[in-house]
């Protein structure tokens, strides 16, 4: 997608990022408000929140992808990294390397921050989704664990 443009979120989005993020959740399968998205639009408009926020515009800047990261500390390599919370990219615009893009440019934020590692996770399921990180990232040998609390 040559018309592709990886911007800050900004106020002008919202609508779009509501739309996008509530795709993101419906995927996913989690119950999410209008609350919970307020909730997480005013974090990353904070300029003392760790979350952060990307949006893919097509040629009209109409938003059609988002990335949300922060950065992390990694103690045994007493360092930094960055870590992808949310990836999603509108439906219509999926199969154009979008998420591609996004992940790219958060790569470029990354280096420039001195971070040492761009890390995700995703669903077994998320076949599409698995495709375009094997061909972007290496897939690593952790095992993820939650206690629900």
């Amino acid at each position: 997608m040559s018309a592709v443009r990886i911007v800050p979120l900004e106020q002008r989005h919202r609508e779009g990022w509501e739309r996008l993020y509530a795709g993101y959740a419906a995927f996913y399968k989690v119950e999410q408000t209008p609350e919970m998205r307020a909730t997480v639009w005013g974090w990353i408009h904070d300029p003392a929140h760790e979350v952060k926020a990307l949006v893919a515009e097509d040629a009209e800047g109409r938003a059609i992808g988002l990335a949300h990261y922060r950065p992390y500390a990694r103690p045994l390599r007493a360092g930094y990294g960055g870590f992808l919370d949310d990836l999603f990219v509108d439906p219509a615009a999926r199969g154009t390397r979008v998420a591609d893009a996004l992940i790219a440019r958060l790569s470029e934020i990354g280096r420039e921050k001195g971070w040492n590692v761009i890390r995700w996770i995703t669903a077994d399921d998320n076949y599409r989704g698995r495709g375009v990180y094997d061909r972007v990232a290496t897939r690593t040998m952790w095992i993820t664990y939650d206690i629900a609390l």
